[in-house]
């Protein structure tokens, strides 16, 4: 529905990525060694917003784990 009000496919694939997480978050917060769930889940190329981690400004940009992890 996203990507068809938006004529934007990718807004699709986010809104189904936060979807996912949102249904995820709702049912624990298990961690994965210090990473959020929201880092090891959902598309590379999506931009994301670390709202449960401090100031609402931390928007992480494309790949976020991937130089997380070195």
């Amino acid at each position: 529905a996203a990507s068809m009000a938006t004529g934007h496919s990718n807004a699709g694939l986010s809104a189904w990525y936060l979807s996912m997480y949102l249904h995820k978050e709702a049912w624990g917060r298990l961690g994965f060694y210090g990473y959020d769930l929201q880092d090891q889940c959902g598309a590379t190329n999506v931009f994301s917003l670390g709202s449960d981690e401090g100031c609402l400004g931390e928007v992480r940009g494309a790949n976020y784990p991937n130089y997380a992890m070195n």
